[in-house]
């Protein structure tokens, strides 16, 4: 499986439009060069359990099946006790996946494999360089020490992008468990009690995006009103996700891959510059930052 056989149009043409940027190429460049990825890997390793066989093995066991039939190498899994619930996926050349106990606490076996398998789609997406890269934007601005007058369109480009890059992992995880599934999560995720989000309608909730649309696209102060409330936001409004994971539920690209047989894609390319093996569609490395 390929990344191309699911991924979000909007996350692709966020991206694109990302990639375009005058100076991204550079930025890419310096997160790599002044070692971010090394200084969030050992604060994670610090702070939180790794799993594995020999570390909490009922909780690691549900990681190798999903990146089995997403077709990706298996990243590191950790644990931090944390009661607010939470996943992440950080890093590059060292990938992790981090869940919190509060997550745990909350989901049922099948939830928890829609939030893990959301995350290693991102994975598969090779979405995780550039999360990294916009996180690190996010919490400061001139981190990189490259920015300067780049710093606005960078950082509301990449914001936007981010959203985008969550509506492909939630493709993911409805692969590997079910659009039901999905939503669910989402319901719980926005803080539902199990026993209230049980009995929601989730095509009224969906509807709500709809309506959320309209209001939007009513004039040009209402659109600029929520952009301005949405730009510094890095996954969309929940209503959004449903929606959208509920109609691609019922596309014939999403049966067709539903039925097919889970495999690992392979690409031919390598990049030139540090000879990794890169997607088709790529216009950066997103190892080096190279221009393909």
């Amino acid at each position: 499986m390929q990344a191309n056989d699911f991924i979000h149009p909007e996350d692709r043409a966020a991206l694109e439009q990302m990639q375009s940027i005058p100076g991204f190429t550079m930025i890419v460049k310096k997160a790599l060069v002044v070692g971010l990825e090394t200084m969030q890997y050992g604060v994670n390793m610090a702070s939180s359990i790794r799993l594995s066989e020999k570390q909490l093995p009922e909780i690691y066991k549900h990681l190798p099946p999903i990146c089995q039939k997403l077709g990706i190498n298996e990243p590191e899994f950790y644990l931090q006790m944390d009661p607010n619930p939470n996943a992440w996926t950080y890093g590059d050349t060292r990938i992790f996946i981090t869940v919190t106990s509060g997550l745990l606490e909350m989901m049922s076996n099948e939830e928890l494999d829609a939030v893990i398998a959301h995350e290693c789609g991102h994975i598969l997406c090779r979405h995780v360089l550039y999360h990294t890269i916009a996180q690190w934007i996010t919490k400061g601005v001139d981190v990189l020490g490259v920015l300067g007058n780049l710093a606005m369109p960078v950082q509301y480009a990449m914001m936007y992008w981010y959203r985008k890059s969550e509506l492909s992992a939630d493709r993911a995880a409805s692969i590997v468990t079910s659009p039901e599934t999905v939503t669910k999560v989402m319901a719980r995720l926005a803080g539902g009690p199990q026993k209230i989000t049980s009995k929601i309608n989730f095509e009224e909730w969906a509807k709500q995006a709809d309506d959320y649309d309209n209001i939007q696209n009513s004039n040009l102060w209402n659109k600029a009103l929520q952009i301005a409330v949405i730009a510094g936001l890095n996954h969309p409004f929940a209503a959004v996700r449903v929606r959208e994971i509920m109609k691609w539920g019922e596309s014939e690209q999403y049966k067709r891959l539903k039925n097919a047989k889970l495999m690992p894609g392979k690409s031919k390319h390598v990049c030139p510059n540090c000879n990794n093996v890169v997607d088709d569609g790529w216009k950066f490395c997103q190892y080096c930052g190279n221009r393909l």
